[in-house]
């Protein structure tokens, strides 16, 4: 039972379980954002399509390929609108947080590890570095 508890209690269990709870949620937000703003839009242009009722005949059974036209579409709209509404701004988000890391450090020049741009000392070396000043300040002698 302890086996159990500790499983149940592991870190990458509680993130992953939290991981599907808000992608779930996160999956309905999508999802009504486009409902709600995306397809009026669209039928602003011409009507908003549907076609769900379309098939087609073979000694008569019936393919219902309007149903997945519906679906794809609806995917596609999705998928825009997750790339362009999260995934983009997300990714200029992080790329701007990686030159705002990056401009902070420099590189020890010792052993190469990277420092912070004041350092006096390298943590990795210990070996003693003359601080960057940062913009706008004079560097000190």
């Amino acid at each position: 039972m302890d086996g159990f508890k500790r499983f149940l209690l592991q870190g990458n269990l509680v993130q992953l379980a939290v991981a599907v709870v808000i992608g779930a949620v996160f999956s309905e937000l999508i999802t009504a954002f486009t409902e709600g703003f995306i397809t009026p839009l669209l039928g602003i242009f011409g009507g908003v399509p549907h076609f769900g009722d379309l098939y087609f005949e073979v000694n008569g059974s019936r393919f219902l390929y309007g149903a997945f036209v519906d679906a794809l579409i609806g995917f596609l709209l999705t998928a825009a609108v997750l790339y362009f509404f999260v995934v983009l701004p997300v990714s200029k988000l992080m790329d701007r947080l990686a030159k705002a890391e990056e401009a902070a450090t420099r590189e020890c020049p010792h052993c190469r590890s990277e420092i912070n741009r004041m350092a006096d000392r390298c943590p990795q070396c210990t070996s003693e570095v003359a601080p960057e000043a940062s913009e706008g300040e004079p560097a000190s002698a």
